[in-house]
């Protein structure tokens, strides 16, 4: 039988809430652990695909105490990743490697081990970021293997303790099992993201609800679902606002501990579009303006704060105040300066070029320019925008924003 990794980690977009930085997890998956897994020889599976319905089961436990390596990535310190890390050092003495982002300190005793850090953008990891982080982690777990040195704290600590020892053949039947669910579920996603990048939103939505309910308990399968909802053309959009707004309901964007961005500008995005079918509920816009600006102070992500500066403009459209009206301009001036500072950060990054958001950056760049009256940043940007080649639905909602600017300004 293959040598198998085990890796533990999120599943998606996944917020670190003392940082207010948001990392897809996926990306790191895909670009760093796998191929450096499978070039040093083993064959990988994904921990939260095997989970079902969130729940820790027998085919888990059995991963975490025989697999020949597990690597537990800890970025945003998600619960369940340790957890199943404590269990594999409290099961087998070497053969685990911690990894995770550089930013944020790694909590309790975890600082006593080694851990591989690596740099994420949030949406994407940098070009040579990548290609050293899968270098330098294949040359690690080929150390491992060789050296079967202890790196489990109970078992440097107390050395007299003995591994627990899973039977062969129960083994190799879960392996045999896992195998086929996790191409299953992975297959799943695959296909609905390229069902997104078709536009053709109400299959991507019942595909990410199959997945959902395979994973209920991850937000991110959710968030997905109800953005396809949402879009959905095939049926009228008061339908699919209002089903998109109970699949997201699941995550309780309304609870104000609720702090993933994704969540709140998903919650954002479907009250902004559900006042515009229906312009004299103006409560709808209240409640998009608030999501949007939880989403922007929590992050400072460019996306919600690109929606939050525009919700402002629209409402100093409807407003009869005009104290009320300067304020929403200038409060929609200062946020898009503040993106504006953000991105430019962001630039400094040697790999930026390489984003895989780099489409969504430049049109918010273009809208945020467009909006202070900077005609020849808004025309280069807008450029930049085009010359990515987005997807054609990124294209429709440039020009919706664009639109909607447009009519404030």
């Amino acid at each position: 039988m293959d040598k198998i990794c085990f890796v533990i980690m999120g599943y998606g977009k996944k917020t670190d809430t003392n940082l207010g930085k948001t990392y897809d997890l996926d990306i790191t998956y895909k670009n760093i652990i796998k191929p450096a897994v499978e070039r040093a020889g083993y064959t990988c599976i994904r921990g939260d695909e095997v989970l079902e319905s969130g729940i820790i089961d027998k085919s888990m436990y059995a991963l975490l105490i025989r697999a020949d390596l597990v690597i537990a990535d800890i970025t945003t310190f998600n619960p369940n990743a340790i957890y199943e890390l404590g269990i594999r050092h409290a099961a087998k003495p070497f053969s685990t490697i911690v990894m995770k982002e550089k930013d944020g300190n790694i909590p309790f005793d975890l600082n006593h081990n080694k851990t591989f850090t690596y740099s994420h953008m949030g949406e994407d990891i940098g070009f040579n970021e990548t290609n050293r982080c899968v270098e330098s982690l294949e040359k690690l777990i080929k150390e491992i293997d060789r050296s079967k040195e202890v790196d489990s704290p109970l078992f440097h600590h107390i050395p007299s303790v003995q591994p627990y020892i899973l039977p062969e053949e129960d083994y190799i039947q879960i392996i045999k099992d896992l195998s086929e669910k996790e191409k299953g579920i992975f297959a799943l996603v695959e296909q609905a993201k390229q069902e997104m990048k078709r536009k053709n939103f109400q299959q991507a939505a019942s595909l990410w609800k199959r997945v959902s309910e395979k994973m209920e308990k991850d937000a991110y399968f959710i968030q997905q679902w109800a953005l396809c909802t949402y879009k959905d053309t095939t049926v009228s959009p008061q339908v699919a606002l209002t089903d998109a707004l109970e699949i997201i309901n699941r995550l309780n964007p309304t609870d104000r501990n609720t702090v993933d961005p994704e969540t709140l500008g998903i919650t954002g995005a479907i009250y902004k579009r559900l006042w515009e079918i229906n312009p004299d509920t103006t409560e709808y816009l209240d409640r998009a303006t608030d999501f949007y600006k939880r989403g922007f102070t929590i992050n400072q992500d460019y996306y919600t704060g690109e929606n939050y500066a525009l919700c402002l403009n629209l409402k100093g459209t409807i407003s009869e105040d005009q104290e009320e009206k300067i304020y929403f301009k200038i409060e929609a001036k200062k946020t898009r300066k503040e993106i504006i500072d953000i991105v430019e950060k962001l630039k400094e990054d040697e790999d930026f070029e390489f984003r895989s958001d780099l489409s969504w950056i430049y049109a918010t760049l273009s809208n945020c320019y467009y909006a202070l009256e900077n005609s020849e940043k808004h025309k280069a940007y807008d450029e930049k925008f085009k010359a990515q080649n987005p997807l054609e639905w990124h294209v429709d909602s440039y020009h919706k924003s664009l639109k909607l600017l447009t009519e404030c300004l």
